[in-house]
């Protein structure tokens, strides 16, 4: 089909490259094969049977149907803020730091509408998780990559990249996109990171936008930290907190942007105009999730740490050398250096031949190259049977080249 349907501002827009494995793996399942899909990041834990319970009980109600609070109901509001408090030590005011958005894709896109004009810029990691790059392109303004690399230090060489990006920028950035636990490199920080990133936002007068998605994923002791824990980020910063992933409320649509007072109100006067919130039961059952027990998220935390190492460790043992992460939900694997794809072709390999669907690097950008990432969203027997699957596809594709490990 041709492209003359296409709008100028979808036109920039390339095709997805996560569809080309979608295609495929439609396909093969409509002709019966059992696809074990690692591919996208959707979880399949439900939420707390108390957080459900909730929900049928508010929605029966007969005055809760009607359109609901663009930026989210008062308590709501003000559940996030004593949440910030109790996990991150973080003072909030319901009023003027914290928004509830429809998801954090939602949120952070329609950030970059209040804050883009045609022409600004916004430094955004490459790799990265596509709307990151993609949403200040709809704004008609622009993103400049800068590379995330995991055998570097970040806090030297990934920030002395960022500050002599922002010198040599033609024109200023107006703000540093960041996501920590990061999608899809896993790569982790520590607070002296985030101090030295909010220092050199200080310094140079740009924003910082953290997206917080896998705040509540980090395994082996390690505690994912908020950027707003750093004395004064608040001045320059506001972090998307999203319930899709700790809670497991995915499909949910509850996320929120805490922090910066100008740019929440700036996001909540644009979303003003552009829609009524999310469905008053589901707020009011997302309440109940935030001042439930921490241990609802800890649960969910063990499940995805569980499925890492049966996974990691299940790719070693057939002598895929692969890493453990220390967060988020996903597994960043290098593909073998004996294997000579690339990672689309790769991934369309192992789909045909493993019957495993995982997601090609290049689709998070050129620096992910190289690279599939595994998303922890089926169960771990399924994920034994994925791991057989590769290591049988492996095989197969050393007996045809010839190669060896």
């Amino acid at each position: 089909m041709s492209e003359e349907w296409m709008f100028p501002k979808v036109k920039k827009l390339p095709k997805y490259v996560f569809a080309m494995v979608n295609e495929l793996k439609y396909k093969l399942r409509r002709e019966g094969e059992d696809i074990v899909d690692l591919g996208m990041g959707n979880p399949d834990i439900p939420p707390s049977e108390h957080i459900i319970d909730k929900l049928c009980e508010v929605a029966r109600k007969p005055n809760v149907h009607g359109y609901s609070a663009s930026k989210g109901i008062p308590r709501l509001r003000k559940a996030i803020c004593d949440f910030y408090k109790r996990r991150y030590g973080v003072e909030l005011d319901p009023e003027k730091n914290a928004i509830m958005t429809i998801g954090a894709k939602e949120g952070y896109s329609h950030l970059m509408l209040a804050m883009l004009e045609p022409g600004d810029t916004v430094i955004v990691p490459n790799p990265t998780y596509p709307i990151h790059y993609y949403a200040p392109i709809i704004c008609n303004a622009d993103a400049i990559s800068v590379p995330l690399l995991p055998e570097e230090d970040l806090t030297e060489d990934f920030i002395k990249r960022l500050h002599d990006l922002i010198k040599t920028s033609f024109r200023k950035p107006k703000a540093i996109v960041l996501s920590f636990p990061h999608n899809p490199t896993t790569l982790c920080v520590d607070l002296d990171f985030f101090r030295q990133i909010v220092k050199l936002a200080k310094q140079e007068g740009v924003w910082i936008v953290h997206d917080f998605a896998y705040a509540d994923i980090g395994f082996d002791g390690y505690t994912p930290p908020s950027i707003l824990q750093v004395d004064g980020a608040i001045d320059v910063a506001v972090e998307l907190y999203s319930m899709s992933k700790g809670f497991s409320m995915a499909g949910w649509r509850v996320a929120f942007v805490v922090g910066n007072e100008t740019l929440i109100k700036n996001l909540a006067h644009l979303k003003s105009y552009l829609d009524y919130g999310v469905f008053t039961p589901i707020q009011v059952a997302s309440i109940i999730a935030l001042e439930s027990t921490y241990e609802i998220v800890e649960k969910n935390r063990e499940i995805y740490r569980s499925r890492r190492d049966v996974l990691v460790e299940g790719l070693n043992r057939i002598g895929w050398e692969v890493k453990k992460p220390r967060g988020s939900m996903f597994v960043w694997a290098k593909i073998p250096q004996w294997v000579d794809m690339d990672s689309l072709s790769f991934s369309l390999f192992l789909l045909q031949e493993a019957k495993v669907a995982v997601s090609p690097g290049i689709g998070f950008g050129e620096y992910g190259e190289g690279y599939v990432r595994f998303a922890l969203v089926e169960n771990e027997h399924r994920i034994r049977q994925a791991v057989r699957g590769i290591k049988r596809a492996l095989e197969k594709f050393k007996t045809k080249s010839g190669s060896s490990t």
